[in-house]
């Protein structure tokens, strides 16, 4: 009975572990905004490779003396959480090795290189803690409550009184968060994509890159494919914006409801995700017409996710099911393959073909 009893007991300790982990899943989340915002994987990586020590890190994020210890608690946060790793240095020479009060060494991990260097992704991390994207969560449940028509469904829009859209047009630096983010994710993602399935872009003379905003994945295929013509369709305050000088991509103010550039090939790169199947439809049919037939080449490739296409371990199933979540904080849905097919036959297209290269987002072709 004693062994039943503390097997049931630790079943239910376990529980509560994981109600906690799900519970206080948010401080993890601010803990790496608060390392964005304080530039601490920066400060390490201006150490090099043998790491940093906490006033070191404190000499370079320059905080008040009375944070310090809470810094601390912080630090130990995120090192157990994997954005840093944290040890003790090596002892030194004639040292016996165990004093305690030795300074923590805090050293980057795989997970916070990709937060420093030129082509890093802190601008979308950023972007995805910002303020204007979390808050809308803390209405979800009564958001749930209220009956609103499928076209005014969102629930930025519900927190803030305008879609986030609306806002970006509206608001300068709320409209650089999202391109900055957008350029630091195609900076990360596109080599790789031309890399591992650069034969979607083979074949083509020329491109549209639909919502693209300053043009990142544009220059990239540009770089990539020398002899495919690329230009940039996005609206009349995000191509303001664009890059000046010979970026090699011309940018075209407009909008992908009304009418798309003719090209061989259409390039969406995390677009239709934010739009719900009946907007998806109209700006795949107006591709559809700006595309020639598939026997002269004409495509349209997506990067965005295709849910349970291919046997994923639970990480990737958990960040599709909560990356579905976070889009539909602007109306946006995250779609399995027969979500996708219903939506590609509706709009006119004929055949497909998904590549899951990407983690946990794939390559997606489609043709007339």
């Amino acid at each position: 009975m004693a062994l039943n009893g503390s097997t049931t007991n630790q079943a239910l300790l376990d529980a509560q572990l994981e109600l906690w982990q799900n519970t206080f899943g948010y401080i993890k989340s601010m803990a790496l905004k608060s390392a964005l915002d304080l530039r601490i994987a920066d400060a390490i990586h201006h150490h090099g490779g043998s790491g940093a020590t906490l006033p070191q890190i404190v000499a370079r994020i320059k905080i008040p003396s009375s944070k310090i210890p809470h810094l601390r608690r912080l630090m130990r946060v995120l090192a157990a959480t994997g954005v840093f790793a944290a040890q003790h240095p090596p002892p030194a020479t004639g040292s016996s090795g165990d004093d305690e009060d030795e300074p923590m060494l805090y050293m980057l991990t795989p997970v916070s290189r990709l937060l420093v260097g030129s082509q890093n992704l802190a601008p979308i991390t950023t972007m995805n803690l910002h303020a204007a994207f979390i808050s809308p969560f803390l209405e979800l449940g009564s958001w749930f409550q209220h009956e609103e028509a499928p076209e005014s469904c969102e629930l930025f829009k519900h927190a803030h009184g305008q879609t986030c859209w609306g806002q970006a047009d509206r608001d300068a630096t709320f409209n650089a968060l999202i391109n900055d983010g957008m350029v630091s994710d195609s900076n990360f993602l596109m080599d790789i994509a031309i890399n591992e399935c650069g034969g979607a872009f083979q074949g083509i003379t020329s491109l549209v890159d639909v919502g693209g905003g300053l043009g990142a994945s544009a220059q990239a295929i540009t770089k990539a494919f020398p002899g495919v013509k690329c230009s940039v369709l996005d609206l009349d305050h995000v191509v303001a914006n664009a890059p000046a000088g010979d970026t090699g991509v011309q940018y075209i103010a407009g909008d992908m409801f009304e009418k798309i550039p003719p090209a061989d090939a259409m390039f969406l790169k995390w677009i239709l995700h934010d739009w719900d199947d009946e907007e998806c439809i109209r700006i795949l049919k107006n591709c559809r017409k700006a595309i020639p037939p598939r026997e002269e080449g004409g495509k349209v490739i997506i990067i965005d996710m295709a849910i349970g296409v291919e046997p994923s371990d639970l990480r990737h199933k958990e960040m599709q099911a909560v990356f579905d979540i976070f889009v539909m904080v602007i109306n946006g849905k995250e779609r399995n393959e027969k979500e996708w097919k219903k939506i590609f036959f509706k709009a006119g297209f004929s055949d497909y073909k998904i590549t899951p290269v990407l983690g946990v987002r794939s390559i997606i072709e489609v043709y007339p």
